[in-house]
């Protein structure tokens, strides 16, 4: 006797009122039909439906659908071939939607959406979002702000590790440098204050020699920038101070 209506319907999970209009609209004719007239679904008329499903969660419209399935020329392989390619193609705009949407939720706020986890793995001990809301309060209506806001929204996990390991080079070669009793005023300590002034060009805004100055006096008059920098090598805050005033002189001269 087939399925009824109401079974199709749950088998399928579509809704009585979808089967009657398949049917009106000659898209879905039931097999059967019993001695009152009510409609009964062969295996036959399962499988149409389901590919008319198929391609209707692709985004064909009925029409269409009722054209490729009435094809005269296509067996049921070349459906599941289409149906196939289709699915294919969807799923990689899909998987391209996602990658927009992570990215997307990278670039949130400065862009160091990490989880904790990453965090650590990014920058160790160190937060880098630390003293985000004073540098808003401070600086948050100038360019240069909202320039490194605009920049740091674009850089993924992989690039703030590239980033940071760049910093941490620096670091040590500067560190070694003032070892070594390097003065500030000489040329290989200039050139380290220089490196120091385009990475955070590169990265987060452009700095002129005259910025970079308010950075050293910064860096000797805050406290949290002096031992930040001293710890990496005692007295290295003052040392760097002087030598980015030397280097800013250089080229101004």
């Amino acid at each position: 006797m087939g399925y009824s209506v109401g079974q199709v319907a749950g088998f399928a999970g579509v809704t009585v009122r979808t089967l009657h209009h398949y049917d009106e609209i000659g898209l879905l004719v039931p097999g059967g039909r019993t001695h009152a007239g009510h409609r009964r679904y062969t295996d036959a008329d399962l499988d149409r439906l389901q590919q008319i499903l198929f391609y209707r969660e692709l985004g064909f419209p009925l029409d269409e659908v009722a054209v490729l399935l009435d094809d005269p020329d296509a067996d049921p392989g070349a459906h599941l071939r289409r149906q196939h390619a289709l699915l294919t193609a969807r799923i990689e705009r899909l998987q391209r939607m996602a990658a927009a949407v992570e990215h997307a939720m990278e670039a949130r706020t400065m862009g160091i959406n990490l989880t904790p986890e990453e965090r650590f793995e990014v920058f160790g001990d160190k937060d880098p979002e630390q003293y985000r809301e004073e540098a808003r309060a401070r600086w948050g209506d100038t360019e240069a702000y909202a320039e490194s806001q605009r920049r740091a929204a674009t850089y993924t996990k992989e690039d703030w590790k590239r980033i940071q390991a760049e910093v941490d080079d620096w670091q040590e070669r500067y560190a070694a440098l003032v070892a070594a009793g390097a003065r500030p005023a000489d040329e290989a300590a200039m050139d380290l204050a220089e490196e120091h002034r385009r990475h955070v060009g590169t990265y987060y805004f452009d700095v002129p020699y005259e910025t970079h100055r308010c950075f050293a006096q910064m860096y000797v008059s805050d406290e949290r920038f002096k031992a930040y920098y001293d710890a990496i090598h005692p007295g290295l805050a003052a040392h760097l101070h002087d030598a980015i005033l030397a280097n800013a002189d250089r080229h101004a001269s």
